[in-house]
């Protein structure tokens, strides 16, 4: 019968287990010096080599011969303890054996000496599926075992266990395995199946694993299925991954607020067959790597990518505000959640959709992100603490108005010109303007009051309500080409900014159906106002009221 990879390759020895040397040396130094706990408790996620190490604990301190704390393997209780003929070792799954009765069977056996080896030795796996009734029954037994019985109890989730537990047990902490140290596991275990591992798809099944040597492991077995040379595609194709291009075209959609282009994206991903689940927690470690680098000046060391991938990363994170870095990984955190239970594709294109058009997001992370983008847009700059310059025409599209002539002066005598010079040519005009362009004064006689320009503003407060309102109590004229605002001069140090007209022209597209050039309606007659406290000064002289002059 075939024996899958992360069988045929289990670590016999300590020095075998990868990327855990701050259990492995521990152990093996107390094995070398004698001082062996009745009760050991081993920590950590799943596949970092939990039930491997208790495995090879067991067989050390029942070994005839050991070597600097590893069993020898060949001694009769090595032996017997690999094939499963010695049963002085037993393992034992909490998850199918977590009842009261279960473990007052262990206590019992615990009473009797071990058949040929040195030690009974327990193995207790998920221990934190365990009942209470259950754990209160192992206490005492855990706290002050015979001699000859030795307890290794692993778990993914410590903070189930009862502190009464974790107080009676010495604990080992094992930690995700680094991606490196696995790939170069994985190239090991490839030439020993003579296969070709390429170092790119190595990092890939390190990076898809999350730490676990034992998925990598179960990964590259799929892969071999495939054929002995394992390319980067190979390992896209067996996984159901999606490449990284696809993953920087659904940032780039997010960055450019285009839904359309995301949506077709994610429909090529879903012919394809990809897992859209596993497309989305992808997605969101691509928004991890975007955050790490609008934060940090290096992140190289904490991303396993290749220098491709950083580059591309690093030109992205620059279109992208940090506001909306973290509304994608919140968006991608939910939609993950609610995948599980409902439609992946509509739980991933919806949120997709609103990342895109986040005025259809009312979450506090898309309110953040669209301040953001508000103040980014109308912030006066700092350096100038005086009041801003009124607008002047040429901020928008109205022509400017025609400059009065200069006054004039008395002209110089003309020289005397020889009669064989021709006559000279009358200068140009200054400034001449197109025909068709109007001027000022025309455009402003033209100009007819624009009825639809409360819709315009609805269009407006749609995107952002604190632009709409700069313009309430506005109204809008059309002459020709050109809509002429009347509005309030806050209105019109938000139209200086580029981002802003072009968030009013696309308002008044979506209503009009058509492209008009903007400019500012001025009155005619407007002039300097009478301050007030003047008028009522002239009035009461009038009257006859005497008025005391400070």
């Amino acid at each position: 019968m075939y024996k899958v990879l992360y069988r045929k390759y289990r670590p016999r020895v300590f020095a075998d287990v990868v990327g855990q040397p701050q259990v492995t040396v521990t152990l093996k130094n107390e094995l070398m010096r004698g001082r062996i706990s009745h009760a050991y408790l081993f920590t950590g996620s799943r596949g970092t080599g939990k039930t491997t190490c208790a495995k090879i604990l067991a067989r050390a301190v029942n070994c005839l011969r050991p070597v600097d704390g590893d069993p020898c393997g060949e001694c009769e209780i090595c032996r017997g303890l690999e094939d499963g003929s010695l049963l002085d070792v037993m393992e034992i799954d909490a998850a199918s054996n977590n009842g009261v009765e279960n473990v007052r069977a262990i206590i019992e056996e615990t009473s009797f000496t071990p058949a040929r080896a040195k030690y009974r030795v327990y193995i207790i796996d998920e221990v934190h599926m365990l009942s209470p009734a259950a754990f209160n029954a192992l206490l005492k037994t855990l706290e002050e075992p015979p001699a000859h019985v030795v307890f290794i109890l692993a778990t993914t989730e410590v903070h189930k266990l009862l502190p009464t537990i974790l107080s009676r047990c010495q604990r080992f902490d094992f930690h995700r395995i680094d991606p490196e140290l696995m790939a170069a596991r994985l190239e090991q275990v490839s030439g020993l199946e003579g296969a070709r591992l390429d170092q790119e798809a190595a990092l890939l099944i390190a990076r898809t694993a999350d730490g676990a040597l034992r998925d990598a492991l179960s990964l590259l077995d799929q892969c071999l299925g495939r054929g002995t040379h394992i390319t980067l595609e190979t390992v896209y194709e067996t996984a159901g991954l999606a490449a990284r291009d696809y993953l920087g075209q659904l940032a780039r959609a997010v960055a450019e607020r285009d839904p359309a282009a995301a949506l077709g994206v994610i429909d090529r991903l879903y012919r394809e067959s990809k897992d859209l689940s596993r497309l989305c927690a992808e997605l969101a470690e691509y928004f991890r790597g975007l955050l790490l680098y609008k934060t940090m000046k290096d992140p190289g060391p904490l991303l396993q990518v290749s220098p491709a991938e950083r580059e591309e990363l690093s030109g992205l994170s620059g279109a992208m505000s940090l506001a909306t870095v973290l509304h994608c990984l919140d968006a991608l955190e939910e939609a993950l959640n609610k995948m599980r239970l409902g439609n992946q594709r509509t739980q991933l294109e919806i949120a997709l959709v609103r990342l895109c058009s986040p005025q259809l997001d009312t979450t506090p992370e898309s309110l953040l992100r669209r301040i953001e983008a508000l103040e980014s847009g109308t912030q006066p700059p700092r350096e100038s603490a005086e009041r801003p310059e009124p607008h002047r025409d040429s901020d928008f599209d109205l022509p400017p108005a025609p400059e009065p002539p200069p006054p004039a002066e008395p002209a110089p005598e003309p020289a005397p010109i020889p009669k064989a010079a021709p006559a000279p040519k009358a200068p140009p005009a200054p400034n001449p303007r197109p025909a068709a362009d109007p001027g000022v004064e025309e455009l402003m006689e033209n100009a007819k009051r624009f009825g639809a320009w409360p819709d315009i503003l609805q269009q407006l407060s749609a995107g952002s309500k604190s632009v709409a309102m700069a313009f309430e109590g506005s109204s809008a004229y059309i002459s020709g080409d050109y809509m002429l605002i009347d509005a309030p001069e806050i209105a019109f140090d938000l139209l200086k900014k580029s981002d802003q007209r072009t968030r009013l022209r696309e308002a008044i597209s979506r209503v009009t159906g058509r492209a008009y050039k903007l400019g500012p309606y001025k009155r005619a007659g407007e002039g300097a106002k009478t301050d007030p406290m003047d008028e009522l000064l002239r009035r009461a002289r009038e009257a006859g009221i005497p008025v005391e002059e400070t």
